[in-house]
């Protein structure tokens, strides 16, 4: 079935170059307002004639769960995006497909189960101890919670994966990521790109941050390898250097470094983002925040909180479920459809690219009353099964739906209610500009001013 022209529907944008300009300029905006004008499933064109591309949005929690669940093997990560990702960040769980994800996911699973992951809650509330400690110097006694939070996120990951080896893997992974991460982005949305061998001043840049970046990953490898059953640490590198099957034998360098490389890229940025538009949102509004201390208070008192304490904090959960809602850190997931295929009503052709967006899905009206209040309650019990499973899903889903899911609550709850219970936060900035770029990504400050508390909030 097709629109009554035989089209799907969607914006006609300029003549010369459709959509592109819009895209490039605000595609998260773009995105939201094709949905209202157009409806759940929506074509885009963008480009000058020659190198105009077409590109699908499926935009209900219907079809979201379609392309990434239902008929999940219809649709592939094949597009100019991933590839990118997988030539700058490697081949691992995020960029990999077929035997290799299935090989990789079966090696990977065990170090990623509840009792595991639970194990790492004393790395995040040291890390977090650590946070709260020099914001007693904070100039002025203000903050940005983007920056302190991608901080605090980027340890806790460095530490669960390196051990020992932190502060070296941090610094580097600091100075590195954002070039290498930038560089990702431009090829990834550029219509044509020169090879990665020229000698082009952004291929150099992105080439030596690159094997600096690779460099001590490497190094920290190697060191793992060499010490073998005998390596005692329990950090995820260690973990993954030993984990092996008879049906799938085991991981070699290179492909720990792609996983190291992932885990780096997904795990500390997407959980960054939750907790600081978390903070940002409290800020703004006193008595959510003011409700939410007091369970953090009543639950710890004033103990170190460990992972069991996750259960006994649901608003806490709640305030973050609702800040992934408004700000998830995966806005748009990017397929492209192995043949044509039927969404929605409308036919999408084979090997079309197509997104799904929880930027759009997370404000839609049919499943978001007042989509753009920030009301922790939507998630509270009970209320979360009258509506559709993909109306909410910041973590992807389906087959390839984010291992690292419980680990990134995990931490979320744990740094929000020791934050929480000893500094009060007043926003200074009341909205906060983003954008979309290999995750959401602030393009402006989130400034709170904090207040420390006693001792017992």
């Amino acid at each position: 079935m097709t629109a009554a022209d035989g089209r799907i529907p969607g914006p006609a944008g300029a003549p010369l170059l459709g959509s592109l300009l819009d895209l490039k300029k605000d595609s998260l905006g773009t995105y939201l307002n094709a949905c209202r004008e157009h409806g759940d499933v929506v074509r885009f064109t963008a480009g000058p004639p020659g190198l105009r591309m077409e590109l699908y949005g499926v935009f209900s929690a219907e079809g979201a769960q379609q392309v990434l669940a239902t008929d999940a093997t219809g649709f592939r990560k094949d597009n100019a995006f991933y590839q990118e990702v997988r030539e700058s960040f490697g081949n691992g769980l995020l960029t990999s497909q077929d035997d290799d994800y299935m090989r990789q996911r079966r090696l990977v699973q065990p170090l990623f189960t509840r009792r595991r992951v639970d194990g790492y809650a004393g790395a995040v509330t040291d890390e977090t101890a650590a946070l709260l400690a020099r914001w007693k110097d904070a100039p002025d006694g203000t903050v940005d919670v983007v920056d302190e939070m991608t901080g605090l996120a980027l340890r806790a990951v460095a530490r669960i994966l390196f051990g020992t080896d932190v502060e070296e893997a941090v610094h580097v992974i600091e100075r590195c990521f954002p070039v290498i991460g930038n560089y990702t982005l431009r090829r990834g949305y550029s219509p044509l790109n020169p090879p990665r061998s020229w000698p082009t001043p952004s291929n150099r840049e992105a080439a030596t941050a690159t094997r600096e970046l690779y460099g001590v990953c490497d190094r920290i490898i190697g060191q793992r390898r060499a010490e073998g059953d005998e390596a005692k640490g329990d950090d995820l590198l260690t973990l993954l250097a030993q984990a092996q099957s008879a049906e799938d034998g085991s991981l070699d360098s290179s492909e720990i470094r792609d996983q190291v490389l992932i885990f780096l890229l997904a795990g500390h940025e997407t959980t960054a983002t939750s907790l600081a538009f978390a903070l940002h949102l409290l800020a703004r509004h006193p008595e959510l925040q003011a409700r939410a201390r007091a369970e953090a208070v009543g639950v710890l008192a004033g103990r170190t909180p460990e992972a069991y304490d996750v259960d006994a904090l649901p608003y806490l959960t709640q305030v973050l479920k609702e800040a992934m809602r408004l700000y998830p850190a995966a806005p748009v997931i990017g397929r492209q459809a192995v043949a044509a295929i039927e969404v929605g009503g409308y036919e999408i052709p084979a090997g079309a690219d197509v997104i799904v967006a929880p930027w759009v899905t997370h404000r839609h009206p049919r499943y978001w009353e007042e989509p753009d209040r920030f009301d922790p309650d939507r998630f509270a019990p009970g209320r979360e099964k009258d509506r559709p499973r993909y109306a909410w899903f910041p973590f992807g889903g389906g087959p390839r739906a984010c291992i690292g899911q419980h680990f990134s609550m995990l931490e979320s709850v744990l740094a929000l209610s020791m934050i929480l219970r000893e500094y009060e936060l007043e926003a200074l900035d009341t909205e906060v500009p983003v954008t979309a770029e290999i995750t959401l990504r602030a393009t402006g400050p989130a400034r709170c001013r904090l207040r420390p508390l006693d001792a017992d909030g």
